[in-house]
């Protein structure tokens, strides 16, 4: 059977895992290309994926340093906290409240508005107050997610922390457990699904074999749009 001509696949570069597309053709060289989608490399019809490796780790430093500079764009400016900015939360629009407080965040689901009330105390940092919350909604949301997908494979549930990487979403340690990003939280529940899925199949693969990607696919048969979506979404995150 021949190889497909194009397929998602992952590398280790500097210890950090990197999505790339592999695309097959009538080329006769390959080649390496990085855009708001991320890594493409090209390559002849009958190249074998460990030349195709070789390849990509000889221009390792490169690839990181491009995927990075895609990954944070310098132009955008920090994330207006103000009362009344709409933020979004697992891909809803919620607005921000100014409240006084013992420095806590109040989610508010009912009423005409979802609302985020930043209760402050006097000099309290509402920017940070913000941050926390997320980040407080994000790790136990993604606790919960990580619980399901390992039970739907009968595998132990492994710690659970955040992370704040330039260049992934996720990471999984024999050691250290599943990371997630924290920025997570802004996007629509299927998207972090599909990342908590690949972070999970690691449990059972800790490369990116076909083996790999075939558990992916019995967790989140969509994964391959979800990719893609997720690709495109994580430009328009706020800055915060």
């Amino acid at each position: 059977m021949s190889a497909p001509a194009v397929e998602s696949r992952e590398i280790v570069l500097d210890g950090q895992r990197v999505a790339y597309t592999l695309r097959r053709s009538v080329r006769k060289t390959l080649g390496l290309r990085i855009d708001q989608r991320g890594l493409t490399v090209g390559v002849p019809q009958r190249t074998g994926v460990r030349e195709v490796e070789a390849f990509i780790r000889s221009h390792g430093a490169w690839v990181i340093d491009k995927l990075k500079h895609h990954a944070e764009p310098a132009e955008h400016a920090p994330f207006d906290v103000a009362d009344g900015a709409a933020i979004p939360v697992l891909g809803d629009v919620w607005h921000l409240r100014f409240g006084r407080g013992n420095n806590r965040v109040v989610w508010h689901e009912g009423g005409p508005q979802q609302v985020v009330e930043l209760a402050l105390r006097s000099g309290g940092d509402a920017r940070q107050l913000l941050l926390r919350g997320l980040q407080q909604k994000g790790l136990g949301l993604f606790k919960n997610r990580v619980e399901e997908f390992c039970l739907r494979l009968g595998r132990p549930v492994p710690a659970v922390s955040l992370s704040n990487a330039s260049t992934r979403w996720g990471s999984c340690s024999s050691r250290s457990g599943i990371r997630l990003h924290w920025r997570l939280i802004h996007l629509p529940l299927g998207l972090v699904d599909y990342v908590v899925a690949h972070e999970v199949a690691h449990l059972v693969e800790m490369n990116h074999s076909p083996r790999f990607w075939s558990v992916v696919e019995s967790l989140y048969p969509e994964h391959m749009a979800a990719r893609k979506a997720l690709r495109q979404a994580a430009s328009s995150l706020p800055h915060i």
